[in-house]
């Protein structure tokens, strides 16, 4: 498999280190430096891009590769305000996106069990709840995207709620999440339920980038040859 990373920060140089152990040859790195290379006729030259960038950036680099016919794998976060325009602009060009917050097999697992944990809770109102999440410092957005889906999930399944405010007092209607910068950590994330009796809580701690970065490629092997848009329950099958 052909490969253009486009960014090259941690994310985009683990990926690389396990495409070269995996065989696969990474033939385009495209950093703040080179921007310049992000060219059709280059992009032309892999059969997929990977796309870690920053929230400003990831429309136009994911419907760029759109336009040059290569499929994408994105996990930028905070710019989903676009993803709507991105899923019509890739069915329009007969294109290939994978999107996900969080490429973790572990933390997709997490997912589905917060969304199980959500609906069981329906009949127990005397609970409230709260998230946690912590990052490295470098990390661009607060909460994380990771934070988000999870509260999603909550809002989904959870009848009582309906929305997320990052940090602050919330109402009844209202999940509040505490964002924390720790030197490297590379993702912690808490979900809370409190009662007066009891606390019920879930917590998924990453260890090291290696789960992201080998989700990620996975996702871009199973991507080869499919076309439409496709998230990690897609590939997962839960």
């Amino acid at each position: 498999m052909k490969i253009v990373l486009i960014g090259y920060g941690k994310m985009g140089k683990t990926i690389e280190q396990l495409a070269i152990q995996a065989g696969h040859k990474v033939v385009l790195k495209i950093d703040k430096d080179n921007t310049e290379d992000l060219t059709i006729e280059n992009l032309k030259k892999a059969d997929i891009a990977f796309e870690f960038t920053r929230p400003e950036t990831a429309f136009h680099n994911i419907t760029f590769c759109f336009k040059a016919g290569v499929p994408v794998v994105s996990g930028t976060t905070a710019w989903l305000d676009r993803y709507e325009d991105t899923v019509r602009i890739c069915r329009e060009e007969d294109g290939a996106f994978f999107y996900a917050s969080n490429f973790s097999i572990g933390v997709n697992i997490f997912f589905a069990i917060n969304e199980q944990l959500a609906n069981m809770m329906n009949d127990y109102s005397q609970y409230g709840v709260e998230m946690t999440e912590v990052h490295h410092t470098q990390k661009l957005d607060a909460p994380s995207g990771t934070a988000i889906t999870l509260a999603e999930g909550i809002i989904r399944n959870l009848e009582r709620k309906a929305f997320w405010q990052s940090e602050g007092a919330a109402d009844d209607h209202t999940i509040p999440i505490y964002s924390k910068r720790e030197e490297n950590i590379p993702g912690t994330h808490h979900v809370k339920y409190q009662s007066t009796v009891d606390d019920i809580e879930i917590i998924h701690t990453a260890h090291t980038r290696l789960g992201f970065a080998k989700g990620a490629l996975h996702a871009g092997e199973w991507l080869l040859g499919k076309k439409g848009v496709f998230g990690m329950k897609d590939m997962l099958g839960f």
